[in-house]
């Protein structure tokens, strides 16, 4: 009994993605299963946006609470934004297209990030600024952004 990629799919999901990438490279199209191929595809891509989302959204709040809660700054929050940052950066690296959808989510992650800040310090949301006080260079390069002192 042959088992078609169809239902390779739901038995063994790593043989099913090895089969795949055989039959493509083999060029055997007619067996390939298209529509979980294009379910996955589409997977990444939701994945790879939630993930910079997610980076830019801590990113911002630890550079919140680093300017408006300096008194409790710590290296433990530095090492989250050089984390961060370097995570968004690499993203850039490996999908240059992601930048755009940087863009598209800077002023609703800020949004986030300081509805999120406010719950972490217990600060009161008019404490922050209603709108970003970073500039999108300024977030791409936190990273370079610590003194020595700090």
């Amino acid at each position: 009994m042959t088992i078609s990629t169809k239902q390779l799919y739901e038995l063994d999901y790593n043989l099913w993605l090895e089969t795949t990438a055989k039959l493509l490279r083999e060029r055997r199209l007619d067996e390939i299963d298209y529509d979980n191929l294009i379910e996955d595809l589409e997977a990444m891509v939701r994945s790879d946006k939630n993930a910079l989302a997610s980076n830019l959204r801590i990113l911002l709040m630890h550079l919140l609470k680093w300017e408006y809660q300096s008194q409790k700054r710590s290296n433990r929050w530095k090492y989250t934004i050089v984390e961060h940052c370097l995570r968004i950066n690499k993203a850039f690296k490996t999908s240059p297209s992601l930048k755009r959808y940087f863009d598209d989510i800077f002023e609703e992650s800020y949004q986030d990030a300081f509805k999120l800040a406010s719950v972490e310090t217990g600060m009161a949301k008019d404490e922050f600024p209603v709108e970003c006080p970073f500039t999108k260079d300024d977030v791409l390069n936190s990273e370079n952004r610590f003194t020595e002192d700090d």
